[in-house]
């Protein structure tokens, strides 16, 4: 007997999941993040970030309502891996000039994936008809998109200055 034909409804929510084990993941990270921070900016940045994600996963929750799923994360090994690298900056570069250079590196990786990851589920749901969700992920979706701005802002006018 074959299997059950998968469809982009399935792929929708294994995507779904990934981002909500990442979001919830990176909740984690990101007050670490900002304790190891030298720069009162990029401090600031970490912990206005880390109430934006409280906020993505209470929207992440709400789209796994509007799909009928209880919110439940599957392994996020892309963002594992971005957050162990973040990690290993904090340790090999602690006390150094570059420290913070090497965190903001960090925080971009993670906000480079999660813009990828946004994009396309908003254009899964968009293509699922899902309207109320594309509202959700589109909200997300800038958020992301003005952190990545403002640490491209923070790295240029100091922080890789600093750390050369």
């Amino acid at each position: 007997m074959p299997a059950k034909q998968k469809t982009l409804q399935d792929l929708f929510l294994v995507g779904l999941k990934d981002i909500y084990h990442a979001e919830r993941a990176l909740l984690r990270s990101l007050r670490k993040m900002a304790k190891a921070a030298e720069s009162d900016q990029l401090r600031q940045a970490f912990e206005t970030h880390r109430t934006e994600t409280e906020g993505q996963v209470e929207r992440l929750e709400r789209v796994f309502e509007m799909v009928g799923k209880r919110p439940q994360g599957k392994t996020c090994e892309a963002m594992q891996g971005i957050l162990a690298e973040g990690e290993e900056v904090m340790d090999d570069f602690a006390e150094s000039e570059a420290l913070d250079a090497g965190l903001l590196a960090a925080a971009q990786a993670v906000e480079h994936y999660e813009i990828a990851r946004y994009g396309t589920l908003r254009s899964w749901a968009a293509q699922l008809g899902m309207n109320d969700a594309v509202t959700l992920f589109e909200e997300t979706l800038q958020e992301e998109k003005k952190t990545d701005q403002l640490l491209t802002e923070l790295a240029e006018a100091a922080l890789n200055q600093k750390a050369a």
